[in-house]
């Protein structure tokens, strides 16, 4: 590495386990650009100097895993629309007067990962169902907005958690208790899974799709295992269905060209990378 080499880094607390470093190393390497992609642990404690000191870091910007998303959009100067929208940054830059900068991309890579592996899916805008009403809910449901959706159905355990994001959203989005899912389901375009149910060490995420219109599609942000017992079901009753590994990569692509100048690919080759380092069969 040269002394002029751009150095980013995801950043949260823990780290080890990311595969952020593999994705933006696969893009380095692609592209043969001078720049490096690490780790840097930043303790609960410790973040909020780290985030409004952060152009004392040495890194050119970081990615921000949790738990410190909302600590690093405080520290912001400029946040872009969505992460103002949620109050979460997980994209950083340095802008040429060196203040710091924030973006929120999980809605954009979940819009990604859809328009690459099912084209076309929001033509028609419609009505979606929304699993969750934590941080990637509030993202997913951000992004189906902005795709034009007419009605986003937020349903929760705790009702009160999806009320705070209908309150937040506006009137086209609705919170409802858990047990009006099936209701619902029969009115859906779009099924998202946002929650950890159905993630391998996780509780199961136990739903009955028979009232789902097999013109659905079914997707969910869970990607270990890549094939969840969601997306199983789905696809054995017809319905289209993308998993979750996606979000994941195409999140990434804003950042790294904001740091390094070229706009990269979420190609075959990655995803197998990735799939490979979880020790998931696709």
């Amino acid at each position: 590495m040269s002394a002029s080499t751009r150095k980013a880094a995801i950043t949260g607390f823990p780290v080890d386990q990311s595969r952020s470093p593999l994705v933006h190393g696969y893009w380095l390497k692609k592209h043969g650009l001078d720049g490096e992609y690490g780790r840097v642990p930043v303790t609960p404690e410790t973040a909020n100097a780290f985030y409004k000191n952060f152009a004392a870091s040495g890194l050119i910007g970081a990615n921000v895993t949790v738990p410190h998303k909302e600590v690093a959009a405080a520290a912001c100067a400029h946040l872009d629309d969505a992460a103002k929208a949620m109050g979460a940054a997980n994209t950083l830059w340095l802008d040429e007067t060196g203040a710091l900068c924030g973006a929120n991309t999980d809605g954009l890579g979940f819009l990604g990962n859809l328009d690459q592996l099912a084209p076309g899916w929001d033509a028609s805008g419609g009505t979606a169902v929304v699993l969750g009403a934590g941080g990637a809910a509030r993202a997913i449901i951000w992004a189906l907005l902005s795709r034009g959706f007419t009605a986003v159905h937020i349903v929760n355990r705790t009702f009160e958690k999806a009320k705070v994001l209908q309150d937040q959203f506006g009137s086209k989005t609705k919170a409802h208790a858990w047990d009006k899912l099936g209701t619902l389901l029969g009115e859906a375009d779009l099924l998202v899974n946002t929650t950890a149910l159905g993630m391998t060490g996780k509780a199961p995420l136990e739903i009955d799709l028979d009232p789902l219109p097999k013109s659905a599609l079914v997707t969910d942000i869970v990607y270990v295992p890549l094939e969840t017992d969601l997306l199983k079901q789905a696809a054995e009753r017809g319905n289209k269905t993308v998993d979750g590994l996606g979000m994941l990569l195409h999140q990434a692509v804003p950042g790294f060209e904001r740091w390094f100048g070229v706009r990269p690919e979420v190609d075959k080759e990655l995803r197998d990378l990735v799939l490979a380092d979880l020790g998931v069969t696709p």
